[in-house]
């Protein structure tokens, strides 16, 4: 630094820090004379240094990092190399900060140093540039910010090696977990460059800085089957929350990260890791150096390290190919809510003040029941081809339900249904079944594909009833167990009471399959005649009767205020077939749809008010802890 650039800093004339330097400075303020002198001192200012060049080597090398996070076993590196080479080194931390950067760069260069090993600030510090090179220093710079000679750790193959990782094992829905730092946006590219070269999307809402809610959403829903963390410290800071929220993993999504060479903390639990080289690189870029010091014959190659695995312990298949499937075969519509005082009744008009348009039908419900409960759901059904089509695909697509199952039928609208509801919560619906009128068994059988790798397939008869023949024929051919909700039909063949396995009507539907004066539990019995094997009939707010071959109990409803009890019963079956595919026994799905049941009739809407699998765990584990352990 000369002494026009010291002047400019001290906002004084040259011949000013002259008199200063030289203590020739009787007619200048002490406040003046102290201002430069400090000014000297930070940038160190030497007369006539720009003639003075020193002849001898000083075996020191210069090391100015922006900053030393996540750049510890790096720095290592470049010291144990530079002392492996007969070099000492002088370490600087510009702290991310410009104007300190620069004094830094002063200080080394009347140091005499014999290199500098530099990563810059931002784009603005290779100006600085010129102080290294009028004093001849021999340099390299680091990081992003260093120009286009430049040398850095390949980030950016990091992040698609490790995206590429996941792709091979057949994950789509990757999602990007950062945390901000040096290695960012290199990595970030490698992440989009992966999708991109194996044809997938890069959907910035799949890219995520903090854990929140959205992520843990999307990952409940399978929305994402998979995720990437730069940093370790994030990968297990997410691993222990979604560990703590009852989440398996891989089961229910995989995980993998970037990890330095020097644990950032223990890996207990495992996670999936490749671990970055950072000491190598440290060691690569003093020898790099040294070579340009020492004018050695040859240069390096480019830097490279082998970049593996260390373990796939939290890394498996896409949760919809490694786990049973629930495929939902009904009734799809748009719902209107009207809210009234009193049901409509002969004679009688009612009027509202308030009503509400949802996505619904028994099959909606309770294939966004089952998935916000964290299974993989297909749901089969006839919509139309209007506006309502829309948003119901929509809907759908939100929750994480399959469509490819959905035929958009032309010349017929979507079905509807309105749904008359008093204060008290009781209900009486009135359904234009639209589309859901020309469900037939063929439908069934072009989308036989989706039964593969099913544990249960939900069906409901709102649809033509040879077509809820024809998905029980078809679930059984693929050894699918069938639970049947035996809705507005007033007839059900014997062939088709035969082929299911769970059947749980109310009580009003149980007159239908077995009219008469005998009890619940006779007709219960009638029922398990047709060699249907669980009996549950829900019975409102005294809970359900559930009768099997070998035991029968009846259990109470959970403690919930009705405001709406529209959906009960959807939400009841979709948790029953939920849990009972996570392997809980029969006892304990059924306790835990009628918590399930319970927080749906507590809000107004069905599926609105169907609750998610965090939300139900977490409230069960405060009332009945037990419920949710495996046996």
């Amino acid at each position: 630094m000369n002494i026009k650039e010291i002047a400019k800093l001290a906002g004084v004339s040259a011949s000013t820090v002259s008199k200063i330097v030289n203590q020739k400075d009787e007619s200048i303020s002490s406040e003046t004379r102290e201002r430069v002198l400090k000014i000297v001192k930070e940038y160190n200012y030497t007369p006539y240094a720009s003639a003075i060049v020193p002849t001898q080597k000083t075996w020191i090398l210069g090391i100015l990092l922006r900053s030393f996070i996540s750049f510890d076993t790096t720095l290592d590196g470049m010291i144990q190399s530079a002392q492996q080479n007969g070099y000492t080194t002088i370490v600087c931390n510009s702290c991310s900060d410009p104007e300190q950067e620069l004094k830094n760069i002063t200080s080394l260069c009347s140091s005499h140093v014999d290199g500098i090993l530099w990563e810059p600030v931002d784009g603005q510090s290779l100006s600085f540039l010129h102080y290294i090179e009028d004093k001849g220093i021999p340099y390299i710079t680091i990081g992003p910010f260093g120009g286009s000679g430049s040398l850095q750790i390949p980030y950016e193959t990091f992040g698609f090696q490790i995206t590429q990782e996941l792709i091979s094992r057949r994950h789509t829905k990757i999602a990007c977990l950062l945390t901000e730092g040096r290695r960012v946006q290199a990595f970030l590219d490698g992440y989009k460059s992966c999708l991109f070269q194996n044809h997938l999307p890069s959907d910035e809402q799949l890219i995520f800085h903090e854990l929140d809610e959205t992520l843990i959403y999307k990952v409940n829903t399978h929305q994402i089957s998979g995720i990437i963390s730069s940093h370790y410290l994030k990968a297990l800071e997410f691993y222990q929350l979604m560990n703590a929220l009852h989440y398996r993993i891989p089961e229910d999504f995989s995980l993998v990260s970037l990890k330095n060479d020097r644990l950032e903390a223990p890996e207990i639990p495992e996670i999936s890791t490749y671990t970055v080289s950072n000491t190598e690189f440290g060691s690569y870029l003093c020898k790099n150096l040294i070579c340009q010091i020492e004018k050695s014959s040859g240069t390096l190659p480019a830097f490279t390290q082998d970049f593996k695995l260390d373990h796939d312990t939290t890394i498996g298949m896409p949760f919809e190919l490694n786990t049973s499937k629930i495929i939902v075969i009904g009734s799809i519509n748009m719902d209107t809510y009207l809210n009234v005082e009193q049901l409509p009744d002969t004679g009688k008009t009612v009027s509202t003040s308030s009503s509400f348009v949802y996505p619904g039908g028994k099959g909606i419900n309770q294939s966004i029941g089952a998935s916000k409960l964290g299974q993989h759901v297909a749901l089969i059904g006839n919509v139309g081809f209007d506006m309502d089509s829309d948003n119901i695909f929509r809907a759908l697509n939100e929750h994480g339900v399959d469509t490819f199952g959905i035929k958009r039928c032309f010349q017929v609208n979507t079905g509807k249904a309105y749904i008359f509801v008093e204060q008290g919560g009781d209900s009486m619906i009135s359904i234009l079944a639209g589309a859901n009128d020309i469900f037939t068994p063929d439908a069934i059988r072009e989308k036989e594909n989706l039964f593969e790798n099913t544990g249960y397939c939900l069906i409901q008869s709102e649809i033509p009833v040879e077509t809820v023949q024809e998905a029980c024929l078809v679930a059984h051919k693929h050894h699918v167990k069938t639970i049947l909700k035996p809705s507005a039909c007033s007839y059900f063949p014997e062939e088709l009471l035969s082929n299911v396995d769970i059947i749980i009507p109310n009580e009003d539907e149980l007159n239908v399959l077995c009219p008469g004066q005998s009890s619940i539990e006779e007709r219960a019995g009638q029922l398990m005649q047709y060699g249907i094997e669980t009996v549950i009939i829900t019975l409102g707010e005294r809970g359900c009767y559930v009768k099997t071959e070998d035991w029968e109990e009846s259990f109470p409803a959970a403690p919930f205020t009705s405001v709406d009890n529209t959906g009960a019963s959807d939400a009841f079956i979709s948790a029953l077939a939920s849990y009972l595919l996570y392997g809980y026994s029969l006892k304990n799905a059924v306790r835990i749809a009628t918590y399930a049941a319970g927080f749906c009739i507590s809000r107004k809407g069905v599926v609105p008010s169907l609750i998610d699998k965090n939300s139900l765990e977490s409230y069960i584990l405060q009332k009945e802890p037990e419920l949710l352990q495996l046996r």
